[in-house]
């Protein structure tokens, strides 16, 4: 082919070959341009009621003005049959290639995505779904320019069949859940491919992968994938949920819009250059600080709620034992829980220079903790891990994160400081279980929360008599279902007493049985005295 003219076009140089055609750098001899010229294989275009449909899309396509959408110049036909598209030629390379020189930066990624996903809300306003979004399929041009190409292909390819010489297992692992089981299909399936395409430029690797087209597509339909940072350790929470939010198995739960998909893409983007390009004010504290934020919950069930608070809880705890370590309450961190703020205006809000979050997956008697802690002024990552353990390991999986950070930060321990980081308040994990469980109702801060707070402290007390953390809980609930009226109060404040009493006895060190008492000198006994004793 290389020397050949097709009509006033001259092949110079073979560019690439997919299952979807051959493309060829050429030279325009009317009007002196190099071109790129696609020749589609007979397969694709032997039915005339197809090549009919594809070139009225390749029309409309042609007819889109826009810097992100390649440019078709004309369709042709050589002498033999065989079609061919007529493209503008860039000097660039494919995502997919991209990808293979090494992970790319995220101001990068962002960028190309938000070009993309630009590019396709133009297409989707115009009537046309893409249907191949796909990381071959996204040229980036040497000015780092993002072009898609290959318009109306798929429409054609799924006519014969997605297993057709086995040539588009490329493109079956970018299908959506409708697409790969011959749904219709609209623009929403457009976003799940924009989706998959962030997940392999974040991660390097594709979320859904297998032998055969049969194996994927059972998996884009039944399985989950790998969340992206536990792959990647440097990834934000916040391009984790916009992956998520794109790839959701029902398209009725996904971004129903790429105008919904920009504002996130754009929000991140904002955030990312304003903690790069802020002037960063210098606190007049130089002791080391840390916000501790709710980890996210990543089991399938998304049934570890109370859990994934729970240790967020017992490492901010446990943090707070430190002497010269500055460390932001429960209540300041746990504001943002469920909010997609960026670390840089976390740390700004509590003053913080990290922040440390992660997340928590469940499966069976199987647990895996990941943990990255975050310079809050840049964004960038000082420390990540992953922990993959039984659950009877909890406690030693709390020990590593806390004393880990505590390394990373670079505080100067004292001899006793680092054992009683580690201190254990009992050695039963079902027992421990319960108390997160009972905290998490706890921290609802209503009158069911409490009542039924009290059912888990209670059984984890019944799992360990010597536990004093939940007689803390029973104590406080008991406080404040007296205060608020949901109780009689002198009853109320009767039993609260008793529970933080027996705390006490257990443990005269723990600083949750002091406050428990302080609380009820404090309401009940109105003495200032032994409040602000029992406060100090």
């Amino acid at each position: 082919m290389l020397g050949k003219t097709i009509s006033h076009y001259r092949i110079v140089e073979k560019l690439g070959e997919s299952g979807m055609g051959v493309v060829y750098k050429s030279e325009d001899t009317k009007l002196k341009r190099t071109v790129a010229l696609k020749f589609l294989p007979p397969y694709l275009t032997d039915e005339p009621e197809a090549t009919e449909r594809f070139i009225q899309e390749a029309q409309t396509a042609s007819a889109l003005d826009h810097n992100n959408i390649c440019t078709i110049h004309e369709i042709g036909e050589t002498s033999e049959g065989q079609m061919y598209i007529v493209m503008t030629y860039y000097e660039g390379e494919t995502i997919k290639k991209k990808i293979k020189h090494g992970s790319l930066e995220l101001e990068h990624i962002l960028n190309y995505i938000i070009q993309v996903a630009e590019g396709l809300r133009k297409v989707h306003v115009n009537g046309i779904v893409h249907r191949d979004i796909k990381s071959t399929n996204v040229m980036i041009t040497r000015d780092g320019i993002a072009k898609i190409l290959d318009f109306g292909l798929a429409k054609l390819a799924g006519r014969t069949g997605i297993t057709k010489t086995g040539s588009t297992l490329g493109t079956v692992a970018y299908m959506s859940p409708e697409q790969a089981q011959g749904l219709k299909i609209d623009h929403r399936t457009d976003i799940w491919s924009l989706g998959v395409v962030m997940y392999e430029i974040l991660t390097g690797q594709l979320p859904f992968k297998g032998d055969n087209d049969q194996v994927i597509i059972y998996s884009i339909v039944n399985e989950d994938y790998t969340p992206i940072t536990e792959i990647r350790s440097d990834v934000w929470i916040e391009l984790e949920q916009v992956v998520a939010n794109a790839m959701q198995k029902d398209c009725s739960d996904r971004y129903q819009s790429m105008d919904e998909f920009l504002i996130d893409l754009k929000s991140i983007n904002k955030k990312l250059h304003s903690s790069q390009l802020e002037v960063v004010i210098v606190r007049k504290t130089t002791l080391p600080s840390i916000a501790v934020l709710p980890f996210l919950d990543m089991s399938p069930q998304k049934d570890q709620d109370y859990f994934c608070e729970g240790i967020a809880e017992e490492l901010i705890n446990a943090l707070t034992k430190i002497e010269k370590l500055r460390v932001a309450s429960r209540t300041s961190s746990f504001q943002f829980k469920g909010k997609s703020h960026h670390v840089h205006q976390i740390g700004k809000e509590l003053n913080v220079k990290t922040v440390l979050e992660g997340s928590v997956r469940k499966a069976g008697n199987k647990l895996r903790i990941t943990a990255q802690l975050v310079n809050a002024n840049n964004g960038y990552h000082l420390w990540a891990e992953k922990y993959d353990r039984d659950m009877e390991d909890i406690f030693a999986i709390q020990d590593e994160i806390s004393l880990a950070i505590v390394d990373k930060l670079k505080v100067e321990l004292l001899g006793d400081e680092k054992a009683r980081l580690v201190k254990r308040y009992t050695e039963n994990q079902e027992a421990h279980n319960l108390y997160l469980k009972g905290l998490y109702f706890w921290n609802r801060q209503h009158e069911y929360g409490y009542l039924k707070s009290m059912e888990y402290f209670q059984q984890a007390i019944e799992q360990d008599a010597l536990y004093a953390l939940p007689y803390t809980g029973i104590a406080d609930a008991f406080t404040l279902l007296g205060l608020y009226g949901f109780l009689p109060p002198r009853e109320a404040y009767v039993k609260a007493r008793s529970a933080a009493i027996r705390a006490l006895d257990i443990d005269d060190t723990l600083a949750e049985a002091h406050l428990s008492m302080a609380l009820i000198h404090f309401w009940l006994d109105w003495n200032w005295f032994y409040a602000d004793k029992e406060f100090k």
